[in-house]
C-alpha cells in the first residue's frame, strides 16, 4: 500500500485566465491525485493535493510550467497535514475546481 501525503502549493505568475484551474483538474486526475485548485484573490494559484510521492511530484512539475498561456514565476511548496477536506476529496477520489477564496 503506498503511503498517501499532501502538500499546499502556491503558483505565482500569470496563473488566472489562462486556464490553469483546468489544467491542474486535468493532470491531477491523471496522476490519481486527490484534493483542489482554486484562484487566490493576490493573483495566486493555490493547490491543496493528496496522493503519493511520486505523482505528486509530477504535478509540482508540471505546475512549475502550467498551461500553455501561463508564465509561471514562483511556487512555493509546503508540507500539510490531511485535512479532513482532502480526506473527503481523496475517498471520493476527486480532485476539484472550488471557488475563489
Amino acid at each position: 500500500m503506498t503511503m498517501v501525503i499532501s502538500k499546499q502549493i502556491f503558483v505565482s505568475g500569470t496563473v488566472q485566465g489562462v486556464f490553469f484551474r483546468e489544467g491542474t483538474r486535468q493532470m491531477a486526475g491523471e496522476l490519481m491525485l486527490s484534493g483542489y485548485v482554486r484562484n487566490l484573490r493576490d493573483g495566486r494559484v493555490e493547490v491543496c493535493v493528496a496522493g503519493d510521492e511520486t505523482s505528486i511530484q509530477s504535478l509540482i512539475k508540471w505546475l512549475k510550467i502550467g498551461p500553455k498561456l501561463a508564465k509561471v514565476t514562483t511556487i512555493k511548496v509546503l508540507e500539510m497535514e490531511i485535512s479532513s477536506d482532502l480526506l473527503l476529496q481523496q475517498k471520493k477520489g476527486r480532485f476539484d475546481i472550488w471557488p475563489t477564496a
